[in-house]
């Protein structure tokens, strides 16, 4: 995910505005709650977590404008992780919040093959009242080989507040990434993303996913590639590396969504030595505003591209140059 929002255990009340009037009760759910599935948000109506106007309903029932939609999500049950004294590159702390600088290959949260060294396992040491929180206090997630900028909670205020923005889409990310081919300049993607159809881990662009937009503008240009600045307003899995790969621009170094590598044009060894050799997705989170949720004053926290990126992109402007 290159910045997937996780979900918070907060209620949560909206209206229903006039472009979803008649629509199916879910599937107006999946948009107004985008931070979950439209499977959950069906099973939650059938529990009657999800109640429109104070009723429970079903999943197929119609919407009408000004309805309001009562979500009371269920808490997960929370997972005892053990806490390891490991590295953690801290940019900013308080009693609230923590903002790390998550390195390339360290996964976020414990798994199937990731029980420990993770990014979560290194929290709980540093602050062990994280403990007490929804997922160990991340409220949002980069992919294991995606580096750069995360916050993450301390405290239940900080959570709640967190969860908030990212939902409301306050929180400002911009990221670096590098990417094959040209541009004639700046843009936005706009297409849903959802499961790709026929590959279980891979995330695409299909008319039942949930909405997505990206920004970008050109930060330096190459011969046969391009350093893009991206921007999300939303969070979806892999959102940056399924929208560019949909626009035939996929991030180099891509082992999903790149495709079969392409050999530019009179391009020198180094070069395809370079590119053939960078062994993940150029995508860095460089930088994350939100606001402080005790004093709600912006906090702006910028990490400085990683070694392996800074040197594909040296290279990309000696022997790949525009």
């Amino acid at each position: 995910m290159d910045d997937e929002v996780l979900a918070g255990e907060e209620p949560i009340s909206v209206r229903v505005p006039a472009d979803w009037h008649g629509a199916r009760l879910d599937a107006t759910a999946a948009s107004l709650f985008p931070q979950f599935s439209r499977s959950r948000l069906a099973e939650w109506i059938k529990a009657g977590r999800l109640l429109r106007n104070q009723l429970r309903g079903k999943p197929r029932d119609k919407v009408v404008v000004d309805d309001e939609l009562y979500l009371n999500p269920e808490s997960e049950d929370r997972v005892e992780w053990s806490p390891e004294d490991l590295p953690l590159d801290v940019l900013y702390e308080d009693e609230h919040v923590v903002v790390i600088n998550k390195p390339v290959g360290l996964v976020v949260h414990p798994a199937a093959g990731h029980h420990s060294g993770t990014l979560v396992n290194r929290l709980l040491a540093h602050a062990p009242e994280m403990s007490a929180l929804p997922r160990g206090g991340i409220v949002h997630r980069l992919d294991k080989d995606t580096s750069g900028v995360m916050v993450a909670a301390r405290s239940p205020l900080a959570h709640k507040s967190l969860v908030a923005q990212l939902a409301e889409r306050s929180v400002s990310r911009i990221y670096s990434a590098v990417c094959r081919g040209t541009f004639s300049g700046g843009g936005t993607i706009e297409g849903p993303i959802g499961r790709h159809p026929t590959s279980r881990i891979k995330m695409a662009v299909v008319p039942d996913g949930k909405p997505a937009v990206t920004h970008y503008r050109i930060a330096q240009r190459f011969g046969a590639h391009t350093q893009l600045d991206v921007s999300l307003e939303s969070g979806r899995t892999h959102q940056i590396r399924v929208h560019l790969a949909w626009r035939k621009h996929p991030l180099v170094g891509d082992p999903v969504y790149g495709g079969r590598a392409t050999r530019p044009a009179g391009a020198s060894e180094r070069l395809l030595s370079t590119l053939t050799d960078f062994p993940r997705q150029a995508l860095h989170a460089r930088e994350l505003t939100f606001l402080h949720p005790e004093s709600s004053e912006p906090i702006h926290v910028s990490a400085p591209v990683p070694g392996d990126l800074a040197k594909l992109i040296q290279c990309l402007s000696e022997e790949d140059p525009a």
